[in-house]
């Protein structure tokens, strides 16, 4: 019997020759379009590439909106645009937390209204998660980051508990759509599956990345990160909703039947993912988006403002609020313009769809300047010790002032607002692990536990599991073992007991 070498497999010289013919077509194409723009200088070290670094390098270049980065760099690079203020600025008409009596059978309707579209499948969960746990300290997803008191679950796993607890009680899986990054993507997925997804079922989450914007020099010139990539950088989280349709999640909504989205960011783990009374406002409302306010601590907080600029509802920067206004009082003393925006909202898919009409989504690009690292006609790598680059993002609550019947809804600070962000200080793990225990505290005296305090502070530490409540009420409806907690004990309580 014959032996030999293994037939190789027949080669096609005329689909190489094909390939290779595509290839130079689309990089004659790309200096074209680069030259018109005045940015042929990205391809000054395309020569020195290997095959790999090319074929990248020409994929990153072709996902750029060339028509639109000439418009962003004439109107947001080369110059500052002075965004006037309105000329008439009032506070804004928030629906409060608790009802007066003229509003008492309107909420219990809404939260009825809002039971009933979980119910029927007709809400779904957006969690915004690009960002990284660096400012933490911690080396991945900010999403990974062991936040609670006791058992020190991840923010994931905290929003994971939430939705599953709201879906049991509606009866139907509510769909979770959640936001990486170019950065985290790879590593979110895998920290889902290696966690099996929280007990979610892995059919109802869908991951998708936010959008990149390259930096731009002062005179509008493409900076490069590498001599194979652009400088870039996430383009805000107004940029979700772009990626929302540019990554067929608004597809996928439609074919689940889901008409409202729950808007939330991943630093919050106080947040209620899903609110059936906010939800069934913004629905009785008619307002294709929503917000939730707090009170400011104070009239300088840095949190946006909502407020009626020529009688549009919209959010004003702390930046940008003069500070004569952001002092004002009514006659009672109380500060006049005190509604923050926490970045919690619910938009219909309906006028997220709206805003992507044309493939391009219509909202304002916010210019900064930044300090971005280079590199130089040299191939040097260039580390400015100033600002030096532009860099541009949309944001979220800019949709407000194009949406009908927009609408704001108060809730409370100590019941859903303590973002972890910094290391130390204000805003920090310890902060946010001590306001999680205080409203556990809260709620267990309002469902008759006895909790220890040491002045105002609870005097043990405490973490109630979503699957065992996500509002006070649900402590209230099962026996809660302990009825008294010990002075400086750890406690528990999970879906079926305490520990």
């Amino acid at each position: 019997m014959k032996t030999g070498k293994p037939l190789l497999p027949a080669v096609n010289i005329s689909d190489i020759r094909n390939d290779i013919l595509k290839k130079l077509l689309d990089i004659a194409a790309l200096r074209r379009k680069l030259a018109e723009l005045g940015q042929n200088h990205v391809l000054r070290f395309y020569e020195s590439m290997d095959h790999s670094a090319r074929q990248n390098f020409t994929r990153q270049l072709q996902a750029l909106d060339f028509q639109n980065l000439a418009e962003l760099i004439e109107q947001y690079v080369r110059h500052a645009p002075v965004v006037p203020l309105p000329a008439k600025i009032e506070p804004v008409p928030a629906y409060p937390r608790v009802p007066d009596a003229s509003r008492k059978a309107m909420y219990q309707e809404a939260e009825k209204r809002g039971r009933q579209l979980l119910s029927e499948g007709k809400v779904a969960a957006f969690l915004v998660a690009g960002g990284q746990g660096t400012r933490l300290g911690y080396d991945g997803p900010k999403g990974e980051y062991p936040i609670t008191p006791v058992k020190n679950k991840s923010l994931f796993q905290v929003f994971a508990e939430q939705l599953l607890a709201h879906g049991r009680r509606a009866g139907a899986m509510i769909p979770w759509y959640i936001m990486t990054s170019d950065n985290n993507d790879v590593q979110t997925r895998a920290f889902f599956h290696k966690h099996e997804f929280f007990g979610y079922p892995e059919d109802a989450v869908f991951f998708f990345q936010q959008g990149m914007m390259p930096a731009f020099s002062t005179d509008g010139k493409l900076l490069l990160a590498e001599k194979d990539s652009l400088a870039l950088s996430p383009d805000g989280h107004g940029g979700s909703l772009r990626a929302l349709d540019k990554s067929g999640a608004l597809e996928d909504m439609q074919k689940r039947n889901v008409q409202h989205l729950s808007y939330f960011q991943v630093d919050n783990p106080l947040v209620h993912c899903i609110d059936p009374l906010f939800l069934g406002l913004h629905d009785m409302t008619g307002s294709e988006m929503s917000s939730k306010t707090i009170p400011k601590a104070g009239p300088l907080e840095r949190v946006g403002n909502f407020v009626v600029g020529d009688g549009v509802l919209q959010v004003i920067e702390y930046s940008d609020l003069p500070e004569s206004l952001a002092t004002q009082t009514n006659a009672d003393g109380s500060p006049r313009f005190n509604s923050g925006s926490i970045a919690i909202h619910a938009l219909r898919v309906s006028f997220i769809q709206r805003l992507n009409e044309g493939g391009r989504l219509r909202l304002p690009w916010h210019r900064a300047l930044k300090k971005v690292p280079f590199i130089d006609d040299a191939g040097r790598l260039i580390k400015p010790d100033k600002p030096n680059a532009v860099k541009l993002e949309q944001f979220v609550f800019d949709a407000i002032p194009l949406a009908k019947d927009a609408m704001v809804y108060t809730t409370e600070r100590a019941e859903e607002f303590s973002p972890v962000k910094n290391a130390e200080g204000s805003d920090s793990p310890e902060t946010c692990r001590r306001d999680q225990i205080r409203r556990c505290a809260r709620w267990l005296k309002e469902a008759g536990v006895e909790v220890p305090y040491r002045g105002t502070e609870p005097d043990a530490t405490i973490e109630i599991s979503p699957l065992r409540a996500v509002a006070p009420e649900d402590l209230k409806a099962k026996p809660l073992p302990p009825r008294q907690i010990k002075n400086g004990a750890s406690v528990y309580l999970g879906l079926d007991s305490s520990s």
